[in-house]
């Protein structure tokens, strides 16, 4: 697979600076490419590589065009360059090219075109598949649920009964989708097991890590809408709603019930609680805990950054100590307001 200059520049939208007919074959970093490859520069950070690449090609903006001596694609936004780029000198193999002899394919299923399903892959009644939807080897799918076209499961993905999945969609190995959710009734001390009778319901254009979860609602459905993208490892309990084009990072969990809106930023390591509604556009970074409705977009915080054990026990021992504190602050703030009401009456 491989483009000229000019070809590349028409499909990113970017200018050519050079030769338009230098054919690139592959991406690589500043440091590593070589004359066949196209390589880009997003941060400036790494700006010192671009007199020394030996790319035969760069992606960047028109600020970096003096420093590069090698052939350019100019535009504003050169990671999306990159990223465009990428898809189409994308050599990732298909998770299945035909249906595997040892496929189980239950007799009443509805297959669309131009399917393929992965060796030992159980597909059982009710199912129906769209056109050009690809399942990887060892994947499950549930009594009647649905798989939109062009969309594309990796090895060992399980997918529930009755679970509804959009078109072009993307979801990598070991996931699950549709497991029941954690309701339990407490009866004198023991857990009495809810069934989990909604489903999951998943958009359009979304993406979805290696071993991620996603429970399938108690009553009503869990929601993933369009353009959601999820990483690995990530836990999304029972009754979630995930608005469109949220982003959310690595082992990050979000309980029951809560609502996440439009285009949020979820960062690593976020628990958000159960119950509550986030807005639109809200940004959490690493670590933050939410425990409360947010209405307002902006950025929110809370994570304790790395500090040294040393400083860390120093800090934890004077935290230990604030009640004790705020008890004295307390009785300090009576002895002056007590003071004060002796001077006024004189």
């Amino acid at each position: 697979m491989s483009y000229t200059l000019k070809q590349l520049a028409e499909k990113i939208g970017a200018e050519v600076h050079g030769d338009e007919a230098y054919i690139i074959h592959s991406l690589a970093t500043l440091s590593t490419a070589n004359a066949q490859q196209i390589a880009f520069l997003a941060n400036k950070k790494y700006s010192q590589q671009l007199a020394e690449t030996k790319a035969g090609a760069v992606i960047i903006s028109s600020q970096h065009l003096n420093d590069c001596n090698s052939h350019a694609l100019v535009m504003d936004n050169p990671y999306l360059g990159y990223a465009l780029t990428a898809q189409l000198l994308d050599t990732t193999p298909k998770p299945a090219n035909s249906i595997h002899p040892s496929a189980q394919i239950s007799a009443d299923v509805t297959l669309g075109e131009h399917v393929a399903i992965g060796a030992n892959t159980v597909i059982e009644q009710g199912v129906v598949i769209s056109d050009n939807v690809t399942i990887g080897a060892g994947c499950f799918i549930g009594v009647q649920a649905k798989i939109g076209a062009n969309t594309k499961l990796w090895s060992n993905v399980s997918i529930y009964h009755r679970v509804e999945i959009g078109q072009h969609c993307l979801i990598q190995a070991n996931t699950v989708i549709g497991s029941d959710g954690f309701g339990y009734a407490n009866d004198k001390g023991k857990w009495l097991k809810i069934p989990q009778l909604g489903s999951v319901i998943i958009g359009n254009k979304v993406e979805i890590g290696a071993s991620t979860t996603i429970d399938r609602g108690a009553l009503e459905n869990t929601v993933i809408k369009d353009g959601v993208i999820l990483d690995n490892q990530i836990q999304i309990a029972h009754n979630v709603v995930i608005g469109e084009n949220t982003a959310m990072a690595a082992c990050s969990v979000i309980a029951g019930s809560t609502t996440i809106g439009k285009n949020c930023v979820i960062a690593g390591l976020v628990g958000i609680n159960g119950h509550i509604d986030v807005g639109d556009g809200c940004v959490f970074t690493g670590m933050s805990m939410v425990t409360k409705n947010i209405n307002e977009p902006g950025v929110y915080s809370s994570g304790m950054p790395c500090q040294t054990n040393k400083e860390w026990n120093k800090n934890n021992a004077r935290i230990r100590k604030l009640e004790s504190i705020l008890k004295r602050i307390k009785s300090a703030e009576h002895d002056i307001e007590h003071l004060n009401n002796i001077i006024e009456k004189e």
